[in-house]
């Protein structure tokens, strides 16, 4: 696992698959690590060369300085390429990641291939939920809102079949650190990328879950619809839907990569 300088912060960076393949780089949501990814890499790692990170301010990545933003965030994925000596990858991101991947497909569209932006959102309208989550993490750390992050993660039929995973997931949350947590938080209180939707040129393929209540349903009809000639593909999922719906999930991100 080589650990990437960008501008100072090292950043946790993990290389798997097919030797010669296309490369898939993957990017994780808000207090998870490239773990959250397991479901898929036996399947992916078949076809493609795979990165996968830590972002900054979590797992083993450093929490580096602060205040973050999503351009920091963006910045820190061609600061890994540029150091994998990386030209061109596919992109595949969840939540935060999808964020990460619409800046991209604006500002550096010449390091990307096709990108896939699974259950995100290009806008917050309100900021008093962030406000509202980090107030409450200030005063009483993870405990006070890792048990409703889950019912929006996993719907409430996962969470009963599934225990373990909701267990593992939540243990993967809390083991964020703290201040890495909260300045991701600060950074999406004023998210507003709709303008740069239009400008994203490349392949684009938007998945959303139907029961997602974080970035719901007309969230990720909004981005399909703006970004031209990209697709929606829905699951019947909650928010950490590649977790939830792992086989529909792989299925429609190798589909929408390998074809013609």
């Amino acid at each position: 696992m080589p650990m990437v300088d960008a501008d100072g912060c090292r950043l946790n960076v993990t290389v798997e698959g097919r030797d010669g393949g296309p490369t898939l780089m993957l990017s994780n949501s808000l207090g998870t690590t490239l773990h959250m990814w397991e479901p898929q890499m036996a399947a992916l790692t078949k076809v493609f060369r795979v990165i996968r990170y830590d972002r900054r301010g979590h797992g083993k990545s450093d929490v580096g300085a602060t205040p973050y933003s999503i351009e920091r965030f963006g910045r820190d994925v061609l600061a890994i390429l540029d150091d994998l000596n990386i030209e061109k990858t596919h992109w595949c991101g969840l939540s935060m990641g999808g964020m990460v991947g619409q800046w991209l497909g604006a500002n550096a569209p010449d390091r990307l291939d096709r990108i896939i932006l699974a259950n995100t959102t290009s806008y917050y309208p309100d900021p008093t939920n962030w406000d509202n989550r980090v107030k409450l993490l200030r005063e009483s750390g993870f405990e006070a809102i890792a048990d409703a992050v889950m019912t929006a993660w996993f719907t409430s039929d996962f969470r009963e079949r599934e225990p373990q995973t909701v267990v593992k997931m939540r243990a993967m949350l809390t083991a964020t650190p703290l201040a890495g947590y909260i300045a991701c938080c600060e950074a999406l209180r004023a998210l507003d990328q709709r303008a740069l939707l239009p400008t994203i040129t490349r392949p684009t393929l938007v998945i959303a879950g139907r029961h997602d209540p974080a970035t719901n349903l007309a969230a990720g009809e909004f981005i399909r619809s703006q970004i031209p000639r990209a697709s929606l593909t829905i699951l019947d999922a909650a928010h950490i839907s590649n977790v939830e719906q792992p086989h529909a999930f792989t299925d429609a991100v190798v589909g929408f990569l390998t074809q013609r």
